[in-house]
């Protein structure tokens, strides 16, 4: 039972490592792709179609693609840019490759939704657009952005489990070498178990968030 749980203990902390390791990056970069997808659309306060074009086709590629064959497609980049194409760590960069591009979508969303008015406010009051964008978009879209980041979060525990498949690390490996290789039916129940408590844990805590920054608009 103490193996079992030893095992169990690290499967959990390599999940959590890479969970958290791609939340941060997919935030990184995945909000600020998000604010120029939003700002560079038609009609907006930096408008530029062929920018707009471009980032909205990269995403839309990257988001078509199914998380088992990223993982499969990115290995080369994966072993340049960490040195090797298996294990905790190298999860990490397909991890964040199909993070990003949903983070960013989220974003635009989320920014759609500020009232335009309050846009059109700013403009007139002489605002710059690094003005709006700062002091006016992500302020009034914070709540929808940690909504999105929460939706992200609880995609990527899905995709960490996908990672182990193919030697990833974290709670979908030991499901897949000790529940499904060697037939071992209590550790796949608790892996579920985990996940599950997880995922109920950062949709608690993520609507939080949301809450508290409503309240602070």
């Amino acid at each position: 039972m103490s193996e079992t749980l030893n095992l169990l203990l690290l499967a959990t902390w390599q999940t959590v490592y890479m969970v958290a390791v791609s939340v941060l990056i997919a935030a990184v970069f995945g909000v600020p792709l998000g604010v120029l997808l939003m700002v560079t659309g038609r009609g907006q306060i930096l408008q530029n179609d062929l920018l707009n074009k471009v980032l909205g086709t990269v995403v839309n590629v990257l988001r078509s693609v199914p998380f088992i064959i990223l993982l499969i497609v990115l290995i080369p980049f994966t072993r340049w840019l960490v040195g090797k194409a298996i294990g905790t760590t190298a999860a990490i960069v397909p991890l964040s490759a199909a993070a990003i591009p949903f983070m960013g979508r989220l974003t635009e969303t989320a920014l759609r939704e500020v009232d335009r008015g309050v846009i059109e406010a700013a403009q007139a009051m002489g605002a710059s657009p690094l003005q709006i964008i700062t002091r006016v978009l992500i302020p009034e879209a914070l709540p929808s952005i940690a909504a999105g980041i929460t939706i992200t979060t609880i995609n990527l525990v899905g995709y960490s489990a996908m990672a182990g498949v193919i030697g990833g690390g974290g709670l979908g490996d030991l499901a897949v070498r000790y529940g499904y290789q060697r037939f071992m039916l209590d550790i796949m129940l608790y892996t579920v178990a985990i996940l599950v408590v997880m995922v109920q844990l950062i949709q608690v805590a993520g609507d939080l968030c949301v809450r508290r920054l409503s309240k602070n608009r």
